[in-house]
């Protein structure tokens, strides 16, 4: 999954030592730029590679594509947003252009006629044998 947003938060860095040696991990907080309903996630990011690689900075505008994973513990679950990648959005580049949705102009009775008749020619042979009482499809 993908999400893009500001970086509002940086926790404190932790690490530790397990079987497999040190690990380091820092997680983030991302607002999500819907200007009249932002969302908030923290996400983490593992690895004192990938930590020096993103460079991830407060106030940074950045698309994280992330995984989500939940785990049990006691009990209780709790999920887990990993980020496996954080690009920095330019601030100077215009923003993507949403796609508007495109408004049709009210069909005449004469043009709806025309578009039911093509649909009704190109239907599925399991839809015209639902029209004809029958709701068997063989």
């Amino acid at each position: 999954m993908e999400l893009q947003g500001k970086i509002i938060a940086a926790l404190p860095e932790r690490s530790g030592t397990s079987q497999r040696g040190e690990w380091k991990v820092q997680e983030f907080v991302l607002e999500t730029l819907d200007s009249q309903y932002p969302r908030k996630m923290v996400f983490d990011v593992f690895g004192a590679d990938r930590l020096q690689r993103f460079n991830v900075q407060v106030g940074q505008i950045v698309n994280v594509a992330f995984d989500i994973d939940a785990r049990e513990y006691n009990g209780r679950w709790y999920n887990s947003i990993r980020a496996y990648d954080v690009r920095q959005v330019d601030p100077n580049a215009a923003p993507a252009p949403a796609a508007a949705p495109v408004a049709s102009p009210v069909a005449s009775p004469v043009q709806a006629a025309g578009t039911a008749s093509a649909h009704a020619q190109t239907a599925s042979p399991i839809a015209a044998a639902a029209d004809d009482g029958d709701d068997l499809p063989f």
